[in-house]
């Protein structure tokens, strides 16, 4: 599914079964391509000059301007039926809008000159959870989310719509071995502060200014947490204080806590 042409025609059967295979995560890692839905995914990708090989509308008029924004970088344009769409999308109702780009995500850790702020999730495997993770990281500067060996795929349909086009905009790691991204942040100076809820209170790291400083969160798993030998490999455990009833935060809210926390103390 490469293209130059200009023109646009209905998808292909070829096209629309090669389409279908990048919804598993063994078809993407065969092609090396994702498929990206929605609005506000498919601008992210083309505005972030993703290297895009195709862009599919059910309604070309509506999605003109993206249509030829993606014309004028040669990027083959095609329209869908409705059956078309039902059989790639994975929502309820779809907008009939698709994208299929190279793979983002690197199985390579990073070299980030002077990090600041970075989450490693360890087998979070919610794609929900992980897609609105990479979105709270984007949304309060850090500059690379890290999903350990036995995660989701960060190019799940569920991850990349939850991302909100975020995955686009910042370094995201995959398939590290978690020692190796502890030992990444250690050796690029972050702290590594691993959030669990019996942990020293954020609001005491807050107040005695130990949130300044280039920190990496790291996250567990929406079941278990971090188990003990996790835990140890972080340099302190922090939860997140709470005076209501509520049992627990879930993971994406909890991240979201942390890195406001964090970002706002080294704004300071």
């Amino acid at each position: 599914m490469t293209g130059g042409s200009n023109a646009v025609a209905p998808i292909s059967r070829n096209a629309l079964r090669s389409a279908r295979r990048l919804l598993s995560r063994r078809g993407r890692e065969e092609a090396g391509l994702f498929l990206v839905e929605g609005a506000q995914a498919v601008r992210e990708a083309l505005s972030f000059g993703s290297r895009v090989t195709l862009l599919a509308s059910s309604q070309p008029e509506r999605d003109a301007d993206l249509i030829a924004a993606a014309l004028a970088r040669g990027i083959r344009v095609v329209t869908l039926s409705d059956s078309d769409v039902a059989a790639l999308s994975e929502t309820v109702t779809s907008q009939g809008l698709f994208l299929i780009c190279e793979l983002v995500a690197s199985p390579q850790l990073p070299r980030i000159a002077d990090p600041r702020l970075v989450v490693i999730c360890a087998q979070v495997r919610d794609p929900g959870n992980a897609g609105t993770v990479i979105r709270c990281a984007d949304a309060f500067g850090a500059d690379a989310v890290v999903l350990t060996k036995g995660s989701v795929d960060p190019h799940n349909s569920k991850t990349v719509r939850a991302s909100v086009g975020s995955v686009f905009h910042l370094p995201v790691v995959a398939g590290v071995q978690l020692e190796e991204a502890i030992g990444w942040a250690h050796a690029g100076g972050l702290q590594v502060l691993a959030a669990d809820g019996g942990g020293r209170s954020l609001d005491e790291l807050a107040r005695h200014d130990e949130l300044s400083g280039p920190t990496a969160w790291l996250m567990g798993n929406e079941a278990w947490g971090l188990p003990a030998e996790q835990k140890a490999l972080a340099d302190q455990v922090v939860g997140v204080p709470m005076w209501g009833s509520a049992e627990s935060l879930n993971l994406s809210t909890a991240a979201a806590v942390c890195l406001y926390t964090t970002a706002s103390a080294q704004r300071r």
